[in-house]
């Protein structure tokens, strides 16, 4: 009976001994497949697109900004110390109240970020799912099962049925077990795949950053657009009320023989002309407001009793600081989700690969039976423990594919983050050269408007004193009401691109707590 316990013990020992020494062996097992490096990608030294300002006809307000790429220095993602206006918060620097409240609405409702969280929140628990697989599984089961079984015999002479003699008995037995599995990371499966489970987290995190970038961007744009079109519808009005001053001094003269038909009919047509545009404008009106609204998380038209009071198109500040194009890459968060998805892909070829591989695998039971319940934990024991060990010898060249699969994906992956790269200098570039030429053509339109406005009030006054013709004073009139409305889209395309300029600098998205906390 001693000799019994002690090889027991001793099979115990040993079989401890060997599950120490494999995990040992699985937990520093190489990782087979290729190791990501981060890409090294060529930034150009500055921008090409530099606003100049312009000394003949220097443009009021926003139009003498001022940038300097080659003052700034490689910082933070949201910070830059030749950053005048604070990157991470620009649209506060538009100075307007209002258009402040709407973003912060925005941040706490929109549906788009909200399904940006749950997507980071699914990764992240996509994530724990594979360091589950790290560990062993664990199970347990309990049963009980009744037979009953019955013998006849022969109780006398003869063949009736009735004489036999009929014995039945009955067994109950219990049955409480455990059982365990655990398969090994010999080659790096389960360590490349955490290592593509955690770069998609990262990419899920990027994601979020990235919507909440577009969605800053978004709002600021249709808020200017609503002031933009306010401003143009009333331009509109007023000129309506102009035209309909001159459709009855023509009327008037026509009345007293100083004027034809002809003019007659060239200033109703000039005024319902006018009248026809403002439908229009009211529709782009509504429809930003309706737009702002989904933005803010609300119904349509929820928002628009805030924005019905006019109020001026933001001004542009008078001086931002764009940084250098390598801060770009450290900034934006769609160039880090590209990145982080070729990190997750270069992982996948190392799951791939180690499916090559051969697998090792512990499973061991724990057994106890009893033929009562109460006797259970102190009946038949049986113990069982295996090593199972597994290669795939052939599988039709599929497996290799896989991984040739795989790689060609990585490519895929790192072509999709360069184009990302340019992509973002190209945006960039596109939105300086923007901003400031849209500044020096208001500047123009500014020099024009005053002219045609000047030009109009004297042919009126020289048309009352007949010294012009009709045609003359109807010509000055639609170009100065076609330069007004130039005008006031150009005021609010220098505030829009600039907003452009902001988004494709990647600013933003740390003032949302739950995206500035993500690592």
């Amino acid at each position: 009976m001693n000799r019994r316990l002690t090889l027991g013990v001793n099979r115990r020992r040993r079989l401890r001994r060997l599950l120490l020494g494999l995990s040992a062996f699985g937990l520093t097992a190489c990782a087979v497949g290729p190791d990501y490096r981060t890409p090294q990608t060529a930034a150009p030294e500055h921008w090409h697109a530099r606003p100049a300002t312009d000394s003949q006809n220097p443009p009021a307000a926003a139009d003498s900004a001022i940038i300097h790429p080659e003052d700034a220095e490689p910082h933070a993602p949201e910070q830059s110390s030749a950053d005048s206006t604070g990157l991470a918060q620009w649209w506060t620097g538009l100075g307007d109240p209002l258009l402040n409240e709407l973003i912060d609405q925005a941040l706490a409702q929109n549906r788009t970020i909200r399904q940006a969280l749950a997507s980071v929140a699914e990764a992240r628990a996509r994530r724990a799912v594979t360091v589950g697989g790290f560990w062993p599984s664990l199970g347990a089961s309990a049963g009980a099962s009744r037979s009953k079984s019955e013998a006849r015999t022969s109780g006398g002479s003869g063949s009736d049925p009735a004489q036999d003699i009929v014995a039945s008995s009955d067994s109950e037995v219990y049955n409480l077990g455990v059982d365990a599995s655990w398969e090994l990371d010999l080659f790096g499966a389960k360590r490349r795949a955490l290592e593509a489970s955690t770069a998609q987290l990262g990419a899920s995190e990027a994601g979020l950053r990235d919507a909440l970038v577009t969605l800053l961007g978004d709002v600021a744009l249709n808020y200017t657009a609503v002031r933009t079109a306010q401003s143009r519808l009333e331009y509109a009005q007023r000129n309506l009320e102009s035209q309909h001053e001159l459709l009855e001094m023509t009327r008037w003269r026509a009345q007293a023989g100083l004027a034809s038909a002809l003019d007659l009919q060239q200033a109703v047509s000039s005024y319902e002309q006018q009248r026809a545009q403002i439908p229009s404008l009211e529709s782009n009106l509504t429809q930003g407001m309706n737009r702002l609204a989904v933005l803010t998380g609300e119904a349509p038209g929820a928002v628009s009793d805030r924005l019905v009071p006019r109020r001026a198109i933001p001004v542009a500040p008078l001086e931002i600081a764009a940084g250098v194009p390598a801060d770009i890459l450290r900034r934006r968060p769609d160039i880090r989700r590209a990145e982080r998805q070729l990190a997750a892909q270069t992982a996948q070829v190392g799951v791939a690969t180690a499916a090559l591989y051969p697998s090792l695998s512990l499973s061991g039971s724990i057994m106890l039976q009893s033929t009562t319940a109460s006797d259970v934990l102190d009946g038949w024991r049986t113990e069982r423990a295996a090593l199972s060990l597994s290669m795939p010898l052939f599988r039709g060249g599929a497996l290799r594919q896989a991984v040739k699969a795989q790689g060609a994906l990585v490519d895929a992956a790192l072509a999709n983050y360069e184009a990302t790269v340019l992509a973002a200098y190209e945006e960039v570039e596109n939105a300086l050269d923007a901003w400031t030429n849209e500044q020096h053509r208001r500047g123009f339109l500014l020099d024009a408007v005053a002219g045609a406005r000047s030009a109009s009030e004297l042919a009126r006054l020289e048309y009352q004193a007949g010294l012009v013709d009709f045609q003359t004073v109807i010509t000055l009139e639609r170009q100065r009401i076609s330069l007004e409305d130039s005008l006031a889209v150009s005021d609010g395309e220098v505030t829009s691109n600039l907003i452009r300029l902001y988004k494709a600098l990647g600013g933003g998205w740390s003032v949302f707590p739950q995206a500035a906390s993500l690592h």
